[in-house]
């Protein structure tokens, strides 16, 4: 239940206090004070308090001035005067000294007093509401260190798209923060008290996912356990459902979360009833979902269904001004996690990662740097620190130089290309190779080193070897 706004009501006249409280008290949790000095210590000791109402002419110290000590105090408080015949001026002048309203004495019009209390209480309420969003946005896009333009359009449309409940897709390569786009969505949005529910679709079997999503009714199939248990669409109630890896689905769940986005309902497992469901989704995929529903892989109306908004993550190489400053956060990071002993990096090992192709993105540099703070031979990052992944990478111009390499190009005339040249699949493709080189065939080490999972590593493979 939400809390009703405070105010605080200032007169010396105990039956007008008394009755003004009795008056707003359904819809404000009313305080009252007989004089400027116990209310000024209210203010101080009452941060949440939204409105002051006070008389001007009472013993002691005036409304004006207590108005003033008030805003001093208190700088989102909003402050309403009441003033007698004879004191308007009065009034008016205090306005121009902090005060927002004044109301004029006797009160007898109390549904046009409390019209005007409503709007001082709503537009402290909005301002208070914006400054918290904003110490919000500043909190949540510390987790994006990049201030490349291609950034930069990312945190916009984040601003704009996470206080609706429109439906997200985020598309990208991997490694390249989906997921944290998807909870700066959740976090920034009216739902952000409300549970923030992650499903990872390629680690799961079409049957498990199933009953993951759903949930089962007891002794819906072979295991399931006497009671039943709900699923992540319903535990994501009042919250965000992060669906990962979405082009993973098969054809069959793709029609049945179809029919959740249509109807808001669900069954479990094994249930006969349609269960409410009140979710936003955010689904993230490191595939081109277009060109799944070209090939009939992916169901176009669902397709259509999940992208109402599209934010795609950059792949790291194409913005590497902001490998300079994602390297600085790694290095503070995992040197306060391991004692503090790495300061800083040598400029030529920052050159070295710069030029390098991160097919990994994001996250593998993340790991890199991770495995060189841990195995630092001193104070700075030196060239020495760097991986074999990194210092192995051959150039740009290693095809045209190499015999070798042109031999095993895949050209069939035997001519060089140079790596500008490539696909991306291509380069792709030679990144992985070689940090599986590196890892002297080990896969489950070369994933590592990506930044990317031995699934996917495994599902690349695959693909290869199809074609």
């Amino acid at each position: 239940m939400r809390k009703k706004p405070k105010i605080l009501i200032v007169d010396d006249e105990k039956p007008l206090r008394d009755t003004l409280a009795r008056w707003l008290s359904p819809s404000y949790d009313c305080i009252t004070a007989p004089d400027a000095a116990s209310a000024l210590e209210i203010v101080k000791s009452t941060p949440d308090l939204s409105l002051l109402i006070s008389d001007i002419k009472m013993p002691g110290e005036d409304g004006i001035t207590l108005v003033r000590k008030a805003k001093e105090a208190n700088g989102s408080i909003a402050c309403m005067l009441l003033t007698a015949y004879g004191t308007v001026d009065l009034a008016v002048e205090a306005m121009k000294d902090g005060a927002d309203d004044f109301f004029q004495k006797p009160v007898t019009d109390l549904s046009a007093f409390e019209m005007r209390v409503a709007k001082a209480v709503k537009t402290v309420t909005l301002e208070k509401e914006n400054a918290e969003l904003k110490a919000r946005l500043n909190t949540e896009l510390e987790d994006f260190t990049g201030r490349s333009p291609a950034m930069m359009r990312i945190y916009g449309l984040i601003r704009k798209v996470a206080p609706t409940n429109a439906t997200v897709l985020v598309e990208g390569p991997s490694g390249t923060g989906k997921e944290l786009v998807a909870r700066a969505l959740h976090n920034l949005s009216p739902r952000a008290g409300g549970p923030f529910v992650a499903v990872e679709c390629a680690a799961l079997s079409k049957e498990l996912l199933e009953s993951e999503l759903f949930g089962y009714e007891a002794g819906a199939f072979t295991g399931a356990n006497t009671r039943g248990r709900i699923g992540n669409i319903e535990a994501a109630n009042g919250g965000t459902l992060f669906l990962d890896e979405i082009g993973e689905i098969d054809q069959e769940m793709q029609v049945k979360l179809l029919r959740v986005l249509e109807s808001r309902t669900i069954r479990r497992v094994g249930g006969n009833e349609d269960i409410a469901v009140d979710f936003r989704l955010v689904a993230a995929t490191n595939k081109n979902l277009a060109s799944l529903v070209k090939a009939g892989k992916f169901r176009e109306d669902l397709y259509y269904r999940l992208n109402v908004i599209d934010i795609r993550t950059p792949a790291l190489s194409s913005h590497k001004e902001d490998i300079a400053p994602l390297v600085a956060r790694f290095l503070k990071e995992f040197s306060a996690a391991n004692g503090g002993s790495v300061t800083g990096i040598e400029p030529r090992a920052l050159k070295a990662l710069e030029d390098y192709s991160w097919p990994g993105n994001v996250r593998q540099l993340r790991n890199v740097m991770e495995k060189m703070v841990i195995l630092a031979s001193g104070a700075k990052l030196t060239e020495a620190d760097l991986p074999v992944e990194i210092t192995d990478e051959p150039p740009d111009d290693a095809a045209e130089a190499s015999p070798t390499a042109a031999s095993s190009s895949g050209v069939a005339d035997g001519s060089a290309r140079r790596e500008g040249d490539e696909t991306l699949a291509e380069a792709e493709k030679r990144q992985i190779l070689a940090a599986i080189a590196a890892a002297g065939g080990n896969k489950t080490k070369a994933a590592d080193a990506l930044g990317i999972s031995r699934r996917t590593l495994h599902r690349k493979i695959n693909e290869w070897k199809a074609g």
